[in-house]
């Protein structure tokens, strides 16, 4: 299930000549602490996301395979459409799994620095309640 959420999340924040993407990120290492971490129910979120995101680009492009396996070029307008899809529940579910992706990248050191902003200081482990 992993894979397929990496994959997604991938689609989402491709790098591009001014900034880095999540493929240059530690996004696995995200992603574990994330399972860990999350309540079930956000897990749920991300992992139902996914899966609609995988499944469905015979609704957005008009082609009946997996995302995963499509070109690069029909992952990107996938990527595009799916989440102004019309189909509620299915919009829904790709915001849960973009946020989640987005907060992945927007914590990467790689990011932050690309942006000219300073690294987050590392996550001390504890419940944080101020």
């Amino acid at each position: 299930m992993d894979s397929i959420i990496r994959s997604a999340m991938l689609d989402f924040y491709p790098s591009t000549e001014h900034l880095p993407g999540l493929d240059q990120t530690d996004l696995d290492g995200f992603l574990k602490r994330f399972k860990k971490e999350a309540p079930p129910l956000m897990w749920a979120g991300v992992v139902a996301g996914a899966l609609a995101y995988e499944t469905s680009p015979i609704l957005t492009i008009g082609k009946p395979a997996r995302a995963s396996k499509l070109s690069a070029e029909d992952r990107d307008r996938h990527a595009d459409l799916i989440g102004s899809t019309n189909i509620y529940h299915v919009r829904q579910l790709i915001f849960v799994l973009k946020m989640m992706a987005g907060m992945a990248w927007g914590q990467a050191p790689e990011v932050r620095r690309a942006l000219g902003l300073e690294p987050y200081p590392e996550d001390p482990g504890t419940w944080r309640t101020q």
